[in-house]
């Protein structure tokens, strides 16, 4: 459990940074070349702000398994039959957890009693967050 709220930990603090940098950083910039930012580009870091964390969790859990959090604590998503998340799965997945964070997080009492260590969520979404072997 501690690895996963780490690593999620991680990548919030990630996606944080990244989000004000696209929503005052672009029109700051844009504002020291060039005078005032135009309110298409305020309006359109905002929406990139917006949906980058869902599209950086769908998209690390689809292509790879593994966010950056989940990548410095050695842990990988995977379907419960050890094959790779789908693109729809790590959308809801997701949307899910970014649109109820609160019950994302008291879910993860699930890792503390199930056997194979699945939060609720993992039940929901049929996936199981594994440990990866580092040896050479």
């Amino acid at each position: 459990m501690v690895s996963r709220v780490s690593g999620l930990a991680i990548d919030a603090g990630m996606l944080a940074i990244a989000s004000s940098l696209a929503v005052s950083g672009v029109p700051a910039v844009w504002s020291a070349l060039a005078g005032q930012a135009p309110g298409w580009l305020k309006a359109a870091s905002a929406v990139v702000a917006a949906v980058l964390p869902i599209v950086y969790f769908t998209a690390c859990w689809w292509m790879t398994g593994q966010t950056l959090g989940s990548l410095l604590f050695g842990t990988v998503v995977r379907r419960t039959d050890g094959r790779h998340v789908g693109l729809c799965r790590a959308f809801l997945r997701a949307f899910v957890g970014l649109a109820i964070p609160v019950l994302w997080l008291i879910g993860m009492i699930g890792i503390l009693t199930d056997s194979k260590r699945r939060a609720w969520h993992d039940h929901l979404f049929g996936t199981v967050v594994l440990y990866i072997d580092r040896t050479p």
